[in-house]
């Protein structure tokens, strides 16, 4: 009985502690004219930089956690969904690296490119609000494992 209640404990603790995204907190960035709010280390730093007036983009970083995200918001095309979803699908499967879609939702999804034996993974998320499109996707400055990957893109999905 000891044991049992031993390793069950055990277990319990282990994997908590490796659940990297346990300790994050709600991050908004209204202030870098993305009015969304995302899970994020405390340690992230957050750049914005205006892309001539067409788009913004905010990069959140946290190298110690293996969190970076990059979120560009511009103007939408259109208010449909299911085709801003198509286009970022179609961007990604565009990348000649390009393997496959590992998970999929309404509004974004997580894939996979390879280059010889190198497996990169990846993510997109879309949000629309009023006429601006908001993607968020990791950043291109780092090579993440799936974990990390799911982590991040978990952490920019919006709570109901």
């Amino acid at each position: 009985m000891r044991l049992t209640l031993f390793i069950a404990i055990s277990l319990i603790c282990f994997s908590c502690s490796s659940d990297s995204s346990s300790g994050w907190k709600a991050l908004d960035l209204m202030k870098y004219n993305v009015p969304v709010t995302i899970m994020a280390p405390d340690s992230a730093k957050v750049k914005a930089t205006n892309l001539s007036g067409i788009m913004q983009d905010v990069t959140i970083k946290s190298t110690d956690d293996y969190y970076s995200i990059q979120v560009l918001a511009s103007q939408a095309s259109t208010d449909d969904m299911a085709r801003l979803k198509a286009e970022q699908l179609q961007l990604v499967r565009d990348n000649r690296y390009f393997d496959s879609v590992l998970s999929e939702e309404p509004n974004g999804f997580i894939f996979l490119n390879k280059i010889d034996t190198l497996s990169l993974y990846g993510f997109r998320h879309i949000i629309y609000q009023g006429d601006q499109e908001f993607v968020f996707q990791n950043s291109f400055d780092g090579i993440f494992t799936l974990e990390q990957v799911e982590a991040m893109y978990a952490a920019v999905k919006q709570k109901k």
